[in-house]
């Protein structure tokens, strides 16, 4: 089942190659072109954020430490939701 982390790296990431082709065809106006640049530099961001916060998240569980040491969230929202379990495996 997909988290809204995940959704939310996929949606950005699925912007940020639209943009990527549009400024690679070459028939985009300087202005939007720089428009789009700006944009696709804020969502490879966004996706860099999301993917270090997911890899910190593994590195801990992998450590043992469960919840308690999950990263903090960012600022567009909890990172995984408030999970019940204690993250270890059964």
């Amino acid at each position: 089942m997909a988290t809204s982390v995940s959704g939310e790296f996929e949606t950005a990431l699925r912007r940020l190659e639209e943009i990527v082709a549009k400024l690679e065809g070459g028939e985009v106006a300087l202005d939007e072109s720089v428009a789009l640049f700006k944009e696709g530099k804020g969502l490879a961001q966004k996706c860099e954020r999301l993917l270090k916060n997911a890899q910190e998240s593994i590195e801990a569980a992998a450590r043992g430490e469960g919840e308690a040491a999950s990263p903090a969230p960012s600022s567009d929202g909890p990172l995984f939701g408030s999970g019940s379990g204690d993250g270890r495996v059964r």
